[in-house]
């Protein structure tokens, strides 16, 4: 049976039609400081939430705000047309801390425009995600070819904690044939991208004890090691003099049929003049495919505070990415394993356990990834999408893998490699954004088409 819908033509001009109301309401979304870290207002998250809410009413959703212990996601829901297949959309309302504002170059929660972006925390990630899946409702307006279930998370930027339970609460009313997932990127301005791989993540605190108190560094120092030397000389084991993690155990993987320009990579990264890039082998498969090791922070005495004393403990927290088909909980103990073995002078370890998430990957074949390819290039003016990794960590994608086996799950995004996500001046490409909402729209006509043809 064939599903009827919108031609590209109408599409076109429906989404052009309501980009201006959706601006808008997405720099609504923006002034809201929804924060589901510890130490924040969580009452900011609360009004996100309804926010988001509002606008899915606005879009004849059946709508409600839901939690399972955690912070609160919307579910909107509208159920198929006869023999239509229905889609999951999927981004997240709640948004990262700031960081230090004297690095931003205007107010986080005030969105402003410059040079054809809009800068703002949660501009690109994820608030721009959920207004391309408004946009696509809107231009569809009662016409609308398949069932949709929108699922807007509100704690994705602090790990997701509850995001199972409510999957698992939630199972039977947003199983569905698709799942959009627009929490990526595009592989550049003016080139989109499907991301088919995701690394996994371990997040753990190492903590060494050399003495029970702090003591005079002239009076002990050179015969009794300090807390913090001996940190520095562990976290030194961890990289091989290439770059490469050098803890065994590890997957490691060289599969990308793409790579980074060095100067596009070292730009975009805002790598420091002289400063060399790190491991070895194409650059993307190191960003993709690989682990990678970083020390995100360690507590020891301020500079400006030290006395002359050698530190007793020093901590350090370490973030661990894992290649796509590698084991989090396998990759933890090998983590534990090279910690412990590798301490110097004898000093007492211990490795706490922060989080973790499962890398994914997808097989992007099948007539819903060549329904999402074709939309990709109709909105793009005929520029293919490019099949991508992403070094950076979605762990609930596995999960909806593992409960909706059957459903194609296909990784969007209204990001750039230019926005800035999680860090200062975070921005969204308005011309990629208007992209992006046109592809979706153009993305849930193919998949009524192949759904309808597929019956």
């Amino acid at each position: 049976m064939t599903i009827p819908t919108l031609t590209e033509a109408e599409l076109r001009a429906a989404v052009e039609r309501e980009l201006p109301g959706v601006r808008a309401d997405l720099e609504r979304l923006v002034r809201i400081p929804g924060i589901a870290f510890d130490g924040f207002d969580h009452s900011h998250v609360e009004r996100s939430a309804e926010a988001v809410a509002e606008l899915l009413r606005g879009c004849n959703l059946d709508v409600r705000i839901v939690r399972s212990g955690g912070q609160p996601a919307v579910i909107g829901k509208r159920p198929a047309p006869p023999g239509a297949p229905t889609v999951l959309l999927y981004a997240h309302h709640d948004v990262q801390p700031v960081g230090d504002r004297a690095l931003w170059e205007s107010e986080p929660f005030e969105p402003v425009e410059r040079d054809g972006r809009l800068y703002g925390r949660g501009a690109a990630d994820d608030k721009a995600g959920i207004m391309a899946h408004v946009a696509a409702l809107r231009a569809f307006g009662d016409a609308l070819p398949v069932g949709v279930v929108l699922f807007i998370e509100g704690e994705e930027e602090y790990g997701s904690d509850s995001l199972e339970r409510l999957l698992a609460e939630h199972r039977d009313e947003i199983a569905s044939d698709v799942i959009v997932i627009a929490d990526s990127t595009n592989w550049d301005v003016g080139v989109p991208a499907l991301t088919t791989s995701l690394r996994g993540i371990v997040n753990c605190f190492v903590e060494v004890r050399t003495l029970g108190q702090a003591v005079h560094s002239g009076m002990f120092g050179g015969a009794v090691p300090d807390a913090l030397t001996t940190l520095a000389r562990l976290i030194a084991t961890l990289h091989d003099d290439a770059g490469n993690v050098a803890v065994a155990g590890l997957v490691a993987r060289e599969t990308a049929t793409v790579d980074y320009p060095e100067d596009r990579l070292r730009a975009e990264a805002g790598l420091a003049d002289g400063v060399s890039f790190i491991g070895s082998g194409r650059l993307t498969d190191r960003i993709w495919s690989k682990p990678a090791l970083d020390v995100l922070g360690i507590d020891a005495p301020p500079t400006n505070e030290a006395p002359n004393a050698l530190v007793p403990t020093a901590k350090a927290k370490l973030s661990l990415r894992l290649a796509p088909g590698d084991d989090r909980k396998r990759a933890y103990a090998a983590l534990t394993a090279h910690l412990e073995k590798n301490v110097p002078w004898g000093a007492q370890v211990t490795v706490t356990f922060e989080h973790d998430g499962d890398p994914c990957v997808i097989d992007a074949s099948g007539p819903m990834f060549d329904a999402a390819r074709a939309a990709f290039r109709s909105a793009w003016d005929g520029t293919d999408p490019v099949d991508i990794g992403i070094g950076g960590s979605i762990p609930f994608i596995a999960t909806f893998q593992e409960m909706f086996p059957q459903a194609a799950i296909l990784v969007t995004g209204v990001e750039d490699p230019h926005a800035r996500a999680h860090g200062p001046n975070e921005s969204l490409h308005l011309g990629e954004f208007a992209r992006a909402c046109l592809a979706e729209a153009l993305l849930l006509a193919n998949v009524a088409r192949a759904g309808g043809s597929a019956d």
